[in-house]
C-alpha cells in the first residue's frame, strides 16, 4: 500500500468518522457556522430588500428614468409657452416633449356639494412620463373622451369611502385661465361629460386632481412646467446642459434613482460588515474545533501514516473534513437565513396589510448571493483546516507515537 494514495471515496469515509465520534461538538460547530452565515444572509437581505422597495417606487415606468422636469424659477415670473415647447422638441436629444399648467379650477362630484381644486392639466404622455402608476382604474387613453384622475388624498373630500366607489363617478369640471400679463380670468369647462377613471395610491403624494387638456373648452395659454424625455440615458447630460443654458431649472428621476442605489448600497455594505464579524467569530470556533480534533487524532495519523498513507493523504483527510463542516455550515446558513427571511417577510406584510397597507418585501436574497456564499463557506472550511492539515501531513509516524 506503500505510496498508493488513498481513493476519494475512502477520505471521505474516514472524514465521515470524526463526525460519528464527536457528534455534538460537529453540530455545534456547524451550527455556529450557520449561525453566522444566516446572519450575512439576513443582513445582506435586509440591505437589498431596502434598495428594491426605495428604487422600486422611484423606477415606476422605464419612460420616466429619462425625463427631466423643466421649470422657469419662481422669481423670473416666466412660463412656457408652445412655441418653447417646439423650439425643445427640435433638440436631437429629444423624443417627447409634455407640458403641464397649474391652474385654479373647480371640480365637482354629481349631487354633491364638495368642491376640489383642479391641480395638473396635462397632456396624454404625462402619465408615461411622471412615472404615476394607476393603483385602481386605468389612466384616460382617449384625449377627446377624456377623464379624471384623482389621488387617494382626496376620497374623503369627495365623501366617497374608498377608490374602487370613486370610479366611474361623472364630475363637472370648472378652470379658471389667469392671463399672466392682464390679471384676467377666463373660466372654461369640460367639454363631454367626465368619469374618474383612476385613482393613485401614494401616501407622500398631496391631494391631487389632473385632467386631460383637451377635456376642456379652452386650452391653456401657458404651462407652469414641461416634462422631457430623453432619447436614450447616454444624452441626458448634454440635455441637461442645453435646458439649463435655456434658463430652466431641471430635475430628474434618475438622479434620485442614483442617489438612492448610491446610499441603499453603502447600507448594504454597513449591514454586510456586521455579518461578517460574526461570520468570523464562528470561523474561528470552527478553526478552533479542527486544531483540538488534530491534537486528539494525532496517534491516528501515525498509524495512518505507518500502514502506508502518504503525506498527501493525510492533508486531504483533514481538508475533506473541514470542507464537509464548512459546506454543511453553509447549507445550515442559508436555511436558516432565507427561511427565516421569508418568515419575517410574511409577518410583516400581515401586519402592513391588518393596518390598511400593501405586501411588503423586506428581505430580498439574490440567487448569485446564495451561491457565493455556498463558495465562501467551503473556503472557510478548507481555510480552517489548512493548518492542522499541513501538521498532520508533516508528521512522521514516530513523531505521531512519540508526542501522543
Amino acid at each position: 500500500m506503500k505510496d498508493k494514495k488513498l481513493k476519494f471515496k475512502e477520505l471521505f469515509s474516514l472524514a465521515l468518522r470524526a463526525f460519528r465520534n464527536k457528534p455534538q461538538r460537529s453540530i455545534l460547530t456547524i451550527l455556529g457556522m450557520s449561525v453566522g452565515i444566516a446572519t450575512v444572509l439576513l443582513l445582506v437581505s435586509l440591505g437589498y430588500g431596502l434598495q428594491y422597495i426605495l428604487i422600486g417606487r422611484l423606477m415606476t415606468t422605464e419612460d420616466s428614468l429619462v425625463t427631466m422636469e423643466i421649470s422657469y424659477p419662481t422669481e423670473s415670473n416666466l412660463f412656457i409657452k408652445n412655441d418653447i415647447l417646439d423650439e425643445i422638441l427640435k433638440y436631437e436629444e429629444v423624443e417627447k416633449v409634455s407640458p403641464v399648467a397649474e391652474f385654479t379650477g373647480e371640480m365637482r362630484l354629481a349631487n354633491n356639494q364638495n368642491l376640489l381644486l383642479v391641480n395638473e392639466i396635462v397632456e396624454q404622455d404625462y402619465f408615461k412620463l411622471s412615472g404615476y402608476l394607476a393603483s385602481h382604474g386605468e389612466f384616460p387613453t382617449n384625449e377627446e373622451d377624456g377623464g379624471v384622475v384623482i389621488s387617494s388624498q382626496t376620497l374623503i373630500p369627495m365623501g366617497l369611502e374608498d377608490a374602487p366607489s370613486a370610479l366611474g363617478k361623472e364630475v363637472g369640471v370648472n378652470v379658471f385661465y389667469q392671463d399672466n400679463l392682464s390679471g384676467d380670468y377666463v373660466e372654461t369647462k369640460n367639454k363631454n361629460p367626465l368619469k374618474i377613471s383612476a385613482v393613485i395610491e401614494d401616501e407622500a403624494m398631496i391631494p391631487k386632481v389632473i385632467l386631460l387638456s383637451r377635456s376642456l373648452l379652452e386650452q391653456p395659454p401657458f404651462y407652469n412646467k414641461a416634462l422631457v424625455k430623453a432619447k436614450d440615458t447616454e444624452v441626458l447630460e448634454p440635455l441637461r446642459d442645453k435646458l439649463q443654458n435655456d434658463g430652466f431649472m431641471v430635475s430628474a428621476r434618475i438622479d434620485l434613482v442614483t442617489q438612492a442605489r448610491k446610499f441603499t448600497n453603502i447600507l448594504t455594505i454597513i449591514l454586510g460588515v456586521f455579518g461578517i464579524t460574526a461570520l468570523i467569530v464562528s470561523a474561528i470556533g470552527m478553526f478552533n474545533t479542527m486544531i483540538v480534533g488534530f491534537l486528539e487524532r494525532i496517534y491516528e495519523v501515525g498509524i495512518l501514516k505507518s500502514i502506508g498513507a502518504t503525506d498527501q493523504d493525510v492533508k486531504r483527510l483533514f481538508l475533506v473534513e473541514s470542507s464537509i463542516m464548512g459546506l454543511l455550515g453553509g447549507v445550515g446558513g442559508l436555511i436558516i437565513g432565507v427561511g427565516g427571511g421569508q418568515l419575517l417577510n410574511i409577518i410583516i406584510s400581515l401586519f402592513s396589510k391588518q393596518y390598511g397597507g400593501e405586501s411588503i418585501r423586506l428581505f430580498l436574497t439574490p440567487w448569485w448571493f446564495v451561491g457565493l456564499v455556498l463558495i465562501f463557506s467551503l473556503f472557510i472550511g478548507m481555510f480552517s483546516g489548512w493548518w492542522p492539515a499541513r501538521r498532520a501531513g508533516g508528521l512522521s509516524p514516530k513523531e505521531a507515537f512519540t508526542k501522543n
